[in-house]
């Protein structure tokens, strides 16, 4: 199975088998060029909407880039924190701008279930080269934590060009982080546990920054 294969296939819910995916398209086949001939021979089981089935990679990418959003998402990667491949996969979900791996180069890539093939993917050594690299294309960063001085998100104005920036699992943001943040909001909790993890934390902020600049259907 290549790489472009995994996250399909098929999912077993109890005794059931759930096919996911679509079998060999039956011919005669389209002949635009979006698709891909091996794909519409094998089948496509690749986890991309059914608006995608059979199309190439590059056609994907191309498509994605013509109604990508204005934010960009940032995950510090300290302690090859496994919740990072979930917020890739929520940065695919909403169509961000980009994702930026701060720290180590190498990260759990198993929750993202290859969504980062359709990401335009940057990596960081550190929070300034991060901070350089947005204040050159006028991107604020915006810290997610629920820190002493952050801000509830629900009324945050959250800018319409930015980077969404997340933490660690346990630690969350670092000090650097939220020293180059300008603002840091957090999501207002109604229970008992101390914070949420950085994958459902990513999900709820992108939904906000999308439900103030963003069409959310």
């Amino acid at each position: 199975m290549n790489d472009e294969q995994l996250g399909g296939g098929n999912e077993t819910t109890g005794d059931r088998t759930i096919e996911v995916g679509v079998g060999p398209h039956p011919r005669p086949w389209p002949t635009a060029s979006r698709f891909d001939e091996e794909l519409l021979r094998n089948g496509d089981r690749r986890n991309v909407e059914d608006r995608f089935r059979y199309w190439s990679h590059d056609a994907i990418v191309e498509e994605l880039d013509r109604s990508r959003h204005s934010f960009h998402v940032a995950v510090e990667n300290w302690e090859h924190d496994f919740n990072i491949g979930t917020v890739v996969r929520n940065a695919n979900a909403f169509n961000a701008a980009g994702v930026h791996i701060v720290g180590r180069r190498r990260w759990n890539r198993r929750g993202a279930m290859v969504t980062d093939r359709y990401m335009h993917v940057h990596h960081h050594p550190d929070v300034h080269a991060l901070a350089v690299w947005a204040d050159a294309r006028g991107l604020d960063l915006i810290g997610i934590d629920n820190v002493a001085g952050s801000v509830p998100i629900e009324t945050a104005s959250l800018p319409r060009s930015c980077v969404l920036m997340f933490g660690q699992e346990g630690p969350g943001l670092s000090e650097p982080a939220c020293a180059a943040a300008a603002m840091t909001c957090a999501i207002t909790q109604y229970g008992s546990t101390r914070s949420l993890n950085a994958g459902v934390a990513s999900g709820i902020a992108m939904f906000a920054w999308l439900s103030q600049h963003g069409s959310v259907d």
